[in-house]
């Protein structure tokens, strides 16, 4: 058995030159490694980029990563044991390598066969020195480095690393999914096959860890808007699959989502609502109907319409001086409009049905009678008014004050919120809208609503989109949706949903994708106010550049379904983790996505990325010292990915663990070839694609049910 010295003198290939805080240089000897190590324990390849070396010191060995490698050319041989320098000789290469550093390996424990167990730890407590030595890590340090050095750390397992020995790269679900996980890369680069493969391995490592003692308590709702995550679980049980179509497949169910759980902000986005008088009459139409009134107006209401209409009647006496209610006829006019006011009010008291509100409006009778019995006089032949003063007026306005000072408590004691999820039914929206425009003052509002109504009316005549918000009375509940859409107790049906968007109509994709997201996030947050403990759940979406786009200079005051959709997302993004439910986010132009929502995420599986500027955002990711890593992305080949932040404690080249061909997303590259050479058919019935399109009755289908 050879001694510790020796082992050390036979890993040793080169001496530190050159040391700064970001990296540290290292001259190879002359007989180190040119290709592969075969001295290590294992055969691994020297020097390779990415590849790591020890430098030992007084606490272990600090851990660098490889990030440069040269050739330099010297005019002396260096030559091991010789000390020939004033021999002239021929331009003799010298191997550089710059190496970032990752942390520090100690020595943690010993196995029973007497061999150290390591354990790395980030930060270095004492750099190396000039002329240190440069060792080759052995299989068992190798796999200290990658491998995870707790329990906890070690649940599910992703890959392995190719350049530390195909050491298990494994992760713990609390981290990689309770802090938000970005999944980036180019298109083609394994991105959809990495998220499948996240899901799947880590419902297996559960699993395997309950042992046959139940099924897996966990909850993953997939918005997959290209339609290719349905084939990657369907050998799993009760997967909750949801499709936009006039027939879903088979296995899948209709999509719904009905438009009255949508909450104001969403419903404004979509009619693009105007802030100065569509917004607020939208949220009134919205209160109404969801306070249970339809086409017939309160009582509440037509009180409050009346009582203003006499206020302004009123105001305007006085505003006019004594040639508003003295003299003939003013006087005349003015009596009898209060006894019309004592008269109206008595009627609508016995109407509403607050309290409060019914006896201010007794009083204001009262009052506005009392006032015309001072002025009132009377014959045998005929009767009238004598002249009135301000203060009989203004006593009748402090009454209608009381009145309308009731009526704002009553519509906010009594009144529903208009975000509140209660089922209306859609098609009084417009109907409503129309009416609440009619009898606004002033002309124009009725104008001012038409796009708003128009807009709905034209949702509710698209066959695509109606049979999705527009369901009938009591057909879906939010009870039933919140069990279909984020799970049963005990995840009893299931701990996947994967909702199939790719047929949702372009201009209401982003609404209906905030929707989903709002109410997922919002049944966590509720859930933790009832029962003080969280809910985890997983939302994933694919395509995250869409939905999640930066922001704007040019974004003007009046959200649009874009904007409203990349809000809610960066709420969640900021507030899910403390709720529980923990966001996935899988694009293929990082650059494009919202800088809040990336900055809330805390783990980050990188493919291959070719754009610049995808790359100059990623690479201020990581710390200054380790940007070279990540220079990489370019030249990685499918299935590779560099693993950094929260889940891992170092970044990590990981190659993912394969999934079988029917496990996989259907994201795989078009066949152009072996379908123009006729190796695979593609017959074509566009009549039953149009009929499909449409949402007409598909050709052919009638008389298969038949």
């Amino acid at each position: 058995m050879s001694r510790p010295v020796e082992q050390i003198a036979a890993l040793t290939v080169g001496a530190v030159e050159t040391v700064s805080p970001g990296e540290i240089q290292i001259l190879l000897e002359p007989n180190a490694p040119q290709t592969t190590a075969l001295n290590t324990g294992s055969p691994q390849g020297f020097p390779r980029i990415n590849g790591y070396l020890l430098v030992p010191n007084e606490s272990g060995a600090v851990v660098g990563l490889i990030v440069w490698l040269g050739v330099e050319r010297s005019q002396f041989p260096r030559r091991t044991g010789l000390k020939d320098f004033g021999v002239i000789d021929l331009p003799f290469p010298l191997r550089r390598v710059t190496i970032t550093l990752l942390g520090t390996l100690v020595v943690s424990g010993q196995r029973e066969s007497g061999e150290p167990t390591y354990l790395l730890r980030r930060g270095i407590s004492s750099f190396p020195s000039v002329g240190d030595a440069a060792l080759l890590p052995t299989t068992n340090q190798l796999r200290a480095i990658i491998e995870a050095s707790r329990p906890e750390d070690a649940r599910v397992r992703i890959g392995t690393s190719p350049l530390a020995a195909n050491a298990a790269v494994t992760v713990d679900p609390d981290k990689i999914f309770g802090r938000h996980l970005a999944v980036l890369g180019n298109t083609g680069s394994g991105k959809s096959c990495s998220v499948a493969g996240l899901i799947r391995w880590s419902l297996q490592a559960a699993r395997n860890a309950r042992r046959g003692a139940g099924g897996v308590n966990a909850r993953f709702v997939i918005l997959d808007p290209n339609g290719e995550y349905a084939p990657a679980f369907e050998d799993l049980a009760n997967v909750r699959r949801f499709q936009v179509a006039p027939r879903p497949t088979e296995g899948a169910s209709s999509f719904a989502l009905p438009a009255w759980l949508w909450n104001s902000s969403e419903w404004s986005a979509l009619a693009a609502a105007a802030p100065s008088v569509q917004r607020p009459l939208l949220l009134q139409a919205l209160r109404d109907l969801r306070s249970g009134a339809r086409l017939a107006e309160p009582a509440e209401r037509q009180a409050a319409r009346l009582v203003r209409s006499y206020k302004v009647a009123l105001e305007a006496r006085v505003a006019q001086g004594v040639s508003g209610y003295q003299g003939f006829p003013q006087n005349k006019n003015c009596g009898e409009q209060l006894l019309n006011v004592g008269a109206d009010a008595e009627l609508h008291a016995g109407d509403v049905q607050v309290g409060q509100l019914r006896d201010a409006l007794a009083r204001l009778a009262d009052a506005a009678r009392a006032v015309a019995a001072r002025r009132h006089w009377e014959t045998r032949e005929k009767q009238g008014f004598n002249d009135f003063s301000e203060r009989d007026l203004r006593e009748v306005l402090m009454a209608i004050e009381a009145v309308l000072g009731q009526l704002e408590v009553g519509e906010i004691e009594a009144g529903v919120s208009e975000d509140a999820p209660v089922e209306f039914r859609l098609s009084d929206l417009p109907d409503h809208l129309d009416r609440i425009g009619a009898e606004a003052p002033g002309g124009q509002t009725a104008q001012f609503l038409a796009t708003l109504t128009m807009r709905i009316r034209m949702m509710l005549a698209d066959r695509r989109l109606g049979p999705i918000v527009n369901r009938p009375d009591g057909e879906v509940t939010l009870e039933g949706w919140l069990n279909d859409y984020v799970g049963a107790d005990g995840a009893e049906n299931g701990e996947v949903a994967i909702l199939d968007l790719s047929l949702v109509p372009s201009d209401v994709i982003h609404v209906v994708t905030a929707v989903v997201a709002r109410l997922v996030f919002e049944a966590c947050q509720r859930y933790r106010k009832l029962n003080q403990v969280e809910l985890p759940t997983v939302l994933v979406l694919e395509e995250a550049h869409e939905f999640i786009k930066r922001a704007e200079k040019e974004e003007g005051a009046t959200p649009n379904p874009a904007q409203m959709c990349r809000a809610t997302f960066e709420r969640i993004a900021r507030e899910g983790r403390k709720f529980g439910l923990g966001l996935v986010l899988s694009s293929q132009r990082p650059s494009e996505l919202s800088s809040t929502v990336l900055a809330q995420c805390n783990t980050f599986l990188l493919h291959r990325i070719v754009n610049d500027r995808d790359q100059e955002l990623v690479g201020k990711l990581v710390p200054d010292n380790l940007g070279g890593l990540l220079k990489e992305l370019p030249s990685l080949p499918s299935r590779q990915a560099i693993l950094l932040g929260w889940a891992s404690s170092i970044p990590t080249l990981v190659e993912m663990s394969e999934l079988p061909e029917p496990q996989r997303p259907q994201s795989q590259d078009p066949n152009f070839w072996r379908v123009w050479t006729g190796e695979l058919a593609r017959p074509i019935d566009w009549a039953r694609v149009a009929a499909e399109w449409a949402g007409q009755e598909v050709p052919g289908d009638a008389e298969q049910e038949g």
